[in-house]
């Protein structure tokens, strides 16, 4: 497992961007994880504006989003498909069937699911997946206590995001919300994952999920098991990292 330390969060972006394009350009037809939160935008942003200037192809280029929020319409917001559309899919000009995401609404989210890594699989699965960490050590939507075996299903959502959702949305209380996510085993199947993380918030969870015990408590320490993981850090959220260092 390799640790990349930025001195800020701007050199945090571009090197996050840099590593997407990197691999857009070693593989043509590669097919790419992303992750919504304030962690990414900054990236994307980077992303676009680099692929703005400096235009390549990326017509077999395959994007998609680790996870979607469930029974909300897609047009909100705060839904993945529309975060990543705005920010990477369509400043890229990445074809539709190129952009894989599972539906918002649907009768059969179970069905979605299978049908979500059906899709993926078919195009030989994911190369790179840019994996956020939650403030509770979640990835994807797989909240603390998701077994490690699990595959792709819908998952609670957090409550505090929860919470933020609902205010947003005004749905009614009686809705379920939830989150259709890769499961944790068909992140870990990923051929490389990139662990991001920045701002001082994060620091503590990044100590437990990178140098703690590998526990389902803590989601993300799942990745000290994968053979090709980078994690990338600003200062900020690496601060408590250097209190190990010999």
């Amino acid at each position: 497992m390799k640790i990349t330390i930025t001195k800020n969060e701007q050199e945090f972006d571009r090197v996050a961007a840099w590593m997407i394009i990197g691999q857009m350009l070693r593989k043509p037809d590669s097919v790419i994880g992303l992750s919504t939160g304030q962690t990414t935008i900054g990236m994307h942003r980077v992303v676009s504006e680099i692929f703005a200037l400096h235009p390549f192809d990326v017509s077999r280029v395959t994007l998609f989003n680790v996870d979607e929020l469930t029974n909300l319409p897609r047009e909100y917001a705060g839904s993945c498909y529309t975060m990543i559309h705005t920010q990477l899919a369509g400043p890229l000009g990445i074809p539709e069937e190129n952009f894989i995401m599972p539906p918002t609404l649907s009768e059969d989210f179970a069905a979605e699911a299978r049908l979500f890594e059906q899709r993926l699989a078919e195009r030989g699965g994911a190369d790179l997946q840019m994996l956020g960490i939650g403030m509770n050590g979640h990835i994807g939507i797989n909240q603390p206590g998701t077994p490690f075996e699990s595959e792709t299903w819908v998952s609670p959502m957090d409550p505090d995001f929860e919470a933020r959702v609902r205010r947003e949305t005004k749905v009614p209380d009686d809705l379920v919300l939830g989150g259709l996510t890769r499961g944790i085993k068909n992140i870990m199947q990923t051929r490389k994952i990139v662990l991001v993380a920045k701002g001082p918030h994060k620091a503590e969870i990044i100590e437990k999920a990178v140098l703690g015990p590998v526990t389902t408590d803590i989601p993300a320490s799942v990745v000290q098991l994968h053979p090709d993981c980078e994690i990338l850090l600003d200062a900020a959220a690496a601060e408590r990292l250097k209190y190990h260092a010999k």
